[in-house]
């Protein structure tokens, strides 16, 4: 990729700044951003010149990229005279842009445009590049990336996307991780979202299903009405901490969504029992935080009263589909056993149809530590059969070996069918108990019993310990 180099180069310049990758792309971002705008506007002024029409700028004067970051000679090169660096910089940046940005929140003619979206990224970021001279070369390397181009744009976009993944994996708070895009393009082509249906993210987090949704969507676009359809009518994510929320608006923009309605709020503290048909959604596709922790005013929210942040979402996904809504949800697999969620397993079995439940191996969450599945269901019949696909891989996941689409390749393709195979069978739910256990048991690979005795294994480990300490004499006579 060729703009790869001038995002390692930022990154290399930023360690003198942040003290993590969470700040690395904070940082980038709203200077990304502000050239990406500038060359958005640019080519929508050129647009409207070609048709005889006027362009309105939406950031003007001395707040525009092209004058107060990278103001140009005749020769097209960086007007290094009228270039602002050091303290000058610094202080126009904190005391004049972002002040003025911020205003956009307030003077927006509606909450789903654009300069709203400006409004808000300003209002909730801080600058904290403190050196004049480090912010004035991230600038020069920023202002020589453009985004005119469809190529340039999706390389962006792809470069971005890895940056929120190291992001992801640095911020590890409450179960908050990145998930595998590859994981999520699988899940969008199992639910399949059709233009004209609402697509729903209450835990969005960078928005990653909402901007793989929207690329999917993309290619069923048909006429100038579908295309509006997409951009307005369509995505809706909410998100509780505060860069995630930025960070979602920018990805869904970068990706092409020009005004996304990302909501920061805490959606367990709505009360389920306020939800109208309005508010339901067609599709929603999501990985909800786990294990973190919520008032007790929240947990009565609840039909069934839980401490796990999953299990409660897992209700509020239920309640905000339509009937015959579709679902994709990534959750922790011990949701599929635990006592304490029991209740709402059963809730999910009787109010929809748990059609699928695709099983992931240990490391598709890079240093998570933990197990976690996909749940495909719809709401509006209960379950009778559930089709499970076991995903065995020959190679361990990790940082060097990440899930990739290639992986996911015969769970989609046995999906469609339901196709039973060595890694796929189906469960009858009329055979479950009480509890709804709906534990993995892969019935064409039986679980292998140890059937050694206690003296049998204490014989095993004495004599690893006299190999141990065999080698270790070896060793010491050897020095």
């Amino acid at each position: 990729m060729k703009y790869e180099t001038t995002f390692n180069a930022i990154d290399d310049i930023l360690r003198n700044e942040c003290s993590s990758e969470l700040d690395y792309i904070g940082q980038t971002s709203w200077l990304l951003f502000l050239k990406y705008l500038d060359d958005l506007e640019k080519e929508q002024e050129l647009k409207a010149e070609l048709s005889g029409k006027e362009y309105k700028r939406i950031i003007t004067g001395q707040y525009r990229w092209s004058v107060w970051a990278a103001p140009k000679n005749s020769k097209g090169e960086l007007d290094v005279v009228n270039a602002m660096t050091g303290d000058d910089l610094v202080d126009f940046v904190n005391q004049k842009l972002f002040p003025e940005l911020a205003k956009f929140k307030d003077t927006a003619a509606a909450y789903n445009t654009i300069q709203y979206k400006i409004g808000v990224i300003f209002s909730e970021l801080r600058n904290k590049i403190n050196s004049g001279y480090n912010m004035r070369e991230i600038i020069n390397k920023i202002d020589t990336l453009a985004f005119q181009s469809n190529e340039d744009k999706h390389e962006m976009s792809v470069l971005y996307e890895d940056k929120i993944r190291r992001m992801g994996n640095a911020g590890r708070n409450g179960g908050e991780y990145y998930t595998p895009r590859p994981l999520i393009r699988s899940i969008v082509e199992v639910v399949k979202p059709q233009i004209g249906e609402t697509i729903y993210d209450p835990a969005c987090g960078s928005a990653g299903f909402l901007c793989e949704a929207f690329v999917y969507m993309q290619k069923q676009i048909k006429s100038v009405a579908d295309s509006d359809t997409l951009q307005q009518r369509t995505f809706t994510g909410k998100e509780k901490m505060e860069l995630p929320y930025i960070i979602a608006i920018m990805n869904m923009i970068f990706h092409g969504v020009a005004a996304p309605n990302i909501i920061r709020c805490n959606t367990l503290a709505e009360n389920l029992a306020n939800i109208q048909q309005k508010d339901r959604k067609d599709v929603i596709l999501a990985n909800p935080p786990f294990g973190g922790k919520e008032r007790s005013e929240v947990k009565q929210n609840f039909e069934i009263q839980t401490g796990e942040t999953a299990y409660m979402f897992m209700q509020h996904f239920i309640k905000m589909l339509k009937a015959g809504g579709r679902a994709g949800i990534v959750i922790k697999n011990t949701f599929l056993s635990n006592g304490d969620a029991a209740g709402v397993r059963r809730m999910l079995l009787e109010e929809c149809n748990l059609h699928t439940i695709l099983d992931l191996p240990q490391g598709v969450f890079q240093g998570a530590g933990v197990k976690t599945v996909v749940l495909f269901f719809t709401k509006g019949e209960p379950t009778k059969k559930i089709w499970y696909y076991q995903l065995n891989l020959d190679r361990n996941l990790g940082k060097t070996q990440p899930l990739d689409d290639n992986d996911l390749a015969d769970f989609r393709s046995l999906q469609k069918e339901k196709t039973d195979s060595e890694n796929s069978w189906t469960l009858d739910v009329s055979t479950l108990g009480d509890d709804c256990d709906l534990s993995v048991k892969n019935p064409n690979k039986p679980e292998v019993v140890d059937t050694r005795t206690t003296a049998d294994i204490l014989s095993a480990i004495a004599t690893l310990n006299e190999d141990s300490a065999r080698l270790i004499n070896e060793i010491r006579e050897m020095l």
